[in-house]
């Protein structure tokens, strides 16, 4: 096993901050082309999300590509083999935990990008060609894969110099008497949390306010609060104080592993409930109205919005359900009895749309519509004479 103080050739203890920094800089201008590339591609869809202007759609794209490309030359081209071996030794020292596997496997993949790019940015392409672009098109798959999970590599540096221990540990008679007023404060409903990361080893620590008569006190709680068996491992005037001497957080996982903030799928068209709604009351038959309720319920790739509703729900319950808490496992269980009462009301509203449907039925004649312009008076007429004041003389001729 490699020391942690014993650094690498031509890396500079001092450097670790800086490393994390050229990351961060890089996921930052990242977001920032995100951001400008989506603009950049609603502007060539319909408003149902259809591609109307496929040439636009694709030079901005490359555009994409091409500022990706010069945000990694200019952040991260430099520090990049660098920040990888200051996270694999930090990694080598961390203690043993669930997630350590997966991140090693992070940096692995993050250096196979780095060599990649550092292949390409050797041999570029001729400036404007075809194959810059296609170069360039190339290499985006390795430049998100810095984007995405970059911090990771970046939080290692951050830990270089023993962030994830405490430096003021309570003695085993301390957590003890803190864990037992902490315990009493929970049952009195006095306890309230703030504030929750994981540490290296792969415990949670949460942050928590224990109110005892007319003062608090900001405590640290190691475990899940959710359950018997947490302890209090620190007290603190205020949550400052607390950030300084409790071990650092690391990066929080995800719910699904093989997605990209940065390589979306493009959006499926849909109708909103707004359009639905419009067509239902700008309707004139009963398969105006079931044809908008068939479309809130539409099933498969151009889903409707209570089938979208109902993955959402799902999903989050999911998530909760990831929490590995015990108040998460209770909001999964609610939130999928939400989406099976969803996925029954859906099936409601779909027959009972058809239903409708099927009546042949338009709307009765008096319900004829009321015209709402206010009419003007024509051009060539004098305007009317407004009534004379109260109380003064109407002089006649």
């Amino acid at each position: 096993m490699t020391s942690a103080s014993s650094p690498a050739p031509g890396i500079r203890r001092s450097s670790a901050s800086e490393l994390s920094s050229a990351a961060g800089n890089f996921m930052v201008r990242m977001s920032v082309i995100g951001c400008e590339t989506d603009a950049a591609l609603d502007r060539t869809r319909d408003r149902h999300g259809r591609t109307v202007h496929p040439g636009a759609a694709e030079a901005a794209r490359a555009h994409r590509d091409e500022a990706a490309v010069e945000a990694y030359r200019a952040h991260l081209a430099p520090h990049a083999e660098a920040l990888l071996d200051v996270a694999r030794l930090v990694l080598d020292e961390l203690p043993p935990a669930r997630h350590l596997a997966r991140w090693q496997a992070v940096l692995d993949g993050l250096a196979a990008s780095a060599a990649e790019i550092r292949c390409a940015l050797d041999r570029p392409a001729e400036p404007g060609s075809t194959d810059e672009r296609v170069q360039h098109a190339a290499l985006w798959p390795h430049l998100t894969a810095w984007a995405d999970y970059g911090y990771i590599a970046g939080n290692l540096a951050d830990q270089r110099d023993g962030g994830q221990h405490q430096k003021s540990p309570l003695t085993a008679e301390e957590r003890q008497m803190w864990t037992d007023l902490a315990v009493a404060a929970q049952r009195r409903g006095e306890l309230e949390l703030t504030e929750s990361w994981y540490a290296a080893d792969g415990q949670p620590i949460t942050l928590a306010y224990l109110v005892e008569v007319d003062e608090s006190t900001v405590v640290a709680l190691r475990g899940d609060p959710g359950v018997p068996g947490w302890q209090v491992i620190g007290h603190y005037a205020h949550e400052y104080e607390a950030g300084k001497d409790l071990p650092a957080p690391v990066p929080p996982g995800v719910l699904r592993p093989d997605l990209s903030r940065h390589n979306r799928p493009a959006p499926a068209p849909e109708m909103s409930l707004q359009d639905l709604l419009r067509d239902v009351v700008e309707g004139r038959s009963a398969g105006d109205a079931s044809n908008a309720l068939l479309g809130a319920v539409q099933r498969g790739y151009a889903a409707g919005p209570m089938v979208r509703l109902q993955e959402l729900v799902e999903t989050s319950g999911r998530f909760a359900g990831a929490l590995e808490t015990a108040q998460g496992q209770q909001i999964a269980a609610r939130l999928l009895a939400l989406g099976r009462q969803i996925e029954f009301l859906t099936r409601e509203v779909q027959e009972a749309a058809e239903v409708l449907g099927a009546t042949v039925a338009v709307l009765p004649p008096h319900r004829a519509p009321v015209l709402r312009v206010r009419l003007r008076p024509a051009v060539d007429t004098s305007p009317p004479v407004p009534p004379p004041v109260a109380g003064s003389p109407v002089r006649h001729r």
